[in-house]
């Protein structure tokens, strides 16, 4: 069974940056592709950035250039680089792991990130 726990959510300021972090439990992480989504109330989940076992990354357009994700796999996590936040980036952020060889989809329990001054 796989396991998504995110950390790293918090209040910023506008023009700050955070770093938020997603560890995955079980075996297989290498060959998942890992993603952020958010969510604001009654808005519908959203993809932020995906990067698959290769390392290849996309991004959302709004996101392109201010965040960056990444992945380690000695350490089973993948991280959203979060730079010159702005209110609209305010959401309940969201790691998924799509396990390739089950063709499984996991989804950690959220973290918020709050921009405002």
């Amino acid at each position: 069974q796989v396991q998504l726990v995110e950390s790293g959510g918090s209040l910023v300021q506008p023009g700050g940056s955070l770093r938020l972090s997603c560890a995955a439990s079980g075996s297989n992480f290498r060959t998942s592709h890992m993603a952020w989504y958010r969510q604001t109330p009654g808005k519908q989940r959203e993809l932020v950035a995906r990067i698959d076992s290769s390392g290849n990354a996309i991004y959302a357009g709004s996101v392109k250039g201010r965040f960056t994700i990444s992945r380690d796999n000695a350490k089973n996590t993948v991280y959203l680089q979060m730079n010159s936040l702005k209110s609209d980036d305010t959401a309940i952020y969201y790691c998924q792991g799509l396990w390739t060889i089950t063709g499984t989809a996991y989804w950690g329990q959220g973290t918020q990130v709050t921009v405002s001054s």
